[in-house]
């Protein structure tokens, strides 16, 4: 029986692994920033230098990447601000809609990504509970990190809300100017 990649694609276990598997990503590229002792290479700062490099090569192939990788770094430059990208999960996509466009609206944040489909196993009140979730993916300012915990805390229906930053330490620069432009001082 042959196997086609649409019928992979549309598969709704693939659909729905997906978004996990980029925040997953993005942490692990993030981690890898902040601790330096989790890569292999401190130098490349890329996935290529975390512990399970590895497991994935072996698991995606074994393409090695382009020659000439080009990063921008954060630099000291008075048209950006330090920045960070902050996670914070919502129990659905109306709770999800209302508190990324009040975060926008605040300009507490430049940009709020919503990732719906994703699915949070973890301990509460001594039990393991599983829920399907909502992602956001804030840009914003370093500096309004506290602000925005306490609007997330003071509008999120959850107890205990995850609000959980990384520091933005390159990229666009253009991009990094849009997001000091478009959130408040």
């Amino acid at each position: 029986m042959a196997v086609t990649l649409s019928s992979i694609v549309s598969s709704v276990t693939v659909r729905r692994r997906l978004p996990l598997v980029g925040a997953v990503c993005m942490l692990s590229l993030g981690l890898s920033n902040l601790c330096p002792s989790l890569s292999l290479s401190s130098k490349t700062g890329c996935a290529q230098s975390l512990p399970f490099a590895t497991l994935l090569r072996s698991k995606f192939g074994s393409q090695t990447p382009a020659k000439s990788v080009h990063t921008i770094r954060m630099e000291a430059n008075n048209k950006t601000v330090p920045s960070v990208v902050v996670y914070v999960t919502v129990p659905n996509k109306e709770a999800g809609k209302k508190l990324a466009e009040s975060i926008v609206k605040e300009k507490l944040a430049a940009c709020v990504n919503r990732v719906p489909g994703i699915e949070s196993v973890y301990q509460w009140q001594g039990e393991v509970q599983t829920d399907s979730e909502e992602l956001l993916i804030i840009k914003t300012r370093e500096s309004l990190l506290e602000a925005l915990t306490e609007h997330v805390k003071a509008n999120h229906e959850y107890e205990v809300p995850e609000v959980i930053a990384l520091p933005i330490i390159g990229g666009s620069i253009p991009y990094l100017e849009w997001i000091k432009s478009n959130t408040r001082d």
